[in-house]
């Protein structure tokens, strides 16, 4: 099929291209500037100019297509609101040059939207008072097309989706490290932090694309993974102290509050149902492993 993607230039996006392309697919990739152009033709996309808030060039995109994956979100995380605004009114953009087209449309969100405390699966509601609640409104927008005669799903994405050149969550985290001159938790760090590899996030996409069947809610998530485990690993791996903070010291240790808040969430997550519905099985290495071997230190 020919595919139309938004943020494939990104940090998962250029994998899920590739991906894409490996299986016969031909993709159209959304591209803000001539960089991202130039990476998409570099993976053997066609660019499409335009962004999030250029309606016309996501309704062309997804009007030529056989099928559209949208995976850019962005703005300013101080403004959560106008991120949710962005998200909703790009999917509504897309979604509605599909209805009653049969034709696949997978959305992206990410497994913080779950409850704290507890392992989630697939079939739990999101929590609307939680710390990524600014994505359910996307998530929503795209399932309603479900109803409308398109194949729409979302795809939770872990917080952590880690390989070469991870400028994430992970990788903000490597350099707090080594700024500070020690790799932190916040309190016992048994806060379990759902991952998955980028390629096997990439296979999981294309599956979803291909099989996924209207009304579908898919975790892309490995595993969960204690944080005080990941805060170990660094610290070995760059020799530096490991240390407990409290809520109050993380605000002040880390990038913002709101990443100490990140970093100190408990919400795993399980991807059983992901699994037996699309045969999804990953193969990549975890995230400790990756950690201590990939590029990170």
């Amino acid at each position: 099929m020919h595919v139309f993607v938004t943020g494939g230039s990104g940090l998962t996006g250029p994998a899920v291209v590739a991906e894409l392309i490996a299986a016969g697919h031909t993709v159209t990739g959304l591209a803000r500037s001539d960089a991202a152009a130039s990476r998409l033709e570099g993976l053997g996309a066609t660019p499409h100019p335009g962004s999030l808030d250029d309606l016309d060039s996501l309704r062309a995109g997804a009007e030529a297509a056989d099928g559209v994956l949208h995976m850019a979100f962005g703005g300013d995380f101080s403004d959560p609101g106008d991120m949710m605004r962005r998200d909703r009114t790009a999917i509504e953009t897309l979604g509605r040059i599909l209805v009653n087209s049969g034709k696949p449309f997978v959305s992206t969100s990410g497994t913080l939207v779950m409850p704290a405390g507890r392992e989630s699966t697939e079939r739990d509601e999101p929590d609307t008072a939680g710390l990524a609640a600014f994505r359910i409104a996307g998530e929503r927008a795209c399932l309603d097309f479900a109803g409308r005669g398109v194949r729409a799903s979302v795809v939770r994405l872990a917080p952590s989706v880690h390989g070469p050149g991870d400028y994430g969550f992970l990788g903000m985290l490597v350099d707090t490290a080594r700024k500070t001159g020690k790799s932190a938790y916040v309190g016992d760090g048994a806060n379990r932090w759902p991952a998955v590899h980028r390629l096997d996030a990439a296979i999981l996409f294309r599956l979803a694309l291909e099989a996924a069947p209207a009304g579908s809610v898919l975790h892309g998530a490995a595993e969960n993974v204690p944080f005080r485990s990941i805060a170990e690993t660094i610290g070995r791996g760059l020799d530096l102290p490991v240390v407990s903070l409290t809520p109050d010291e993380a605000a002040g240790h880390y990038a913002s509050p709101f990443m100490a808040t990140v970093y100190g969430f408990d919400a795993p997550v399980s991807s059983t149902s992901t699994r037996e519905l699309l045969g999804w099985s990953p193969t990549r290495p975890d995230l400790l492993d990756d950690i201590e071997h990939a590029d990170y230190l």
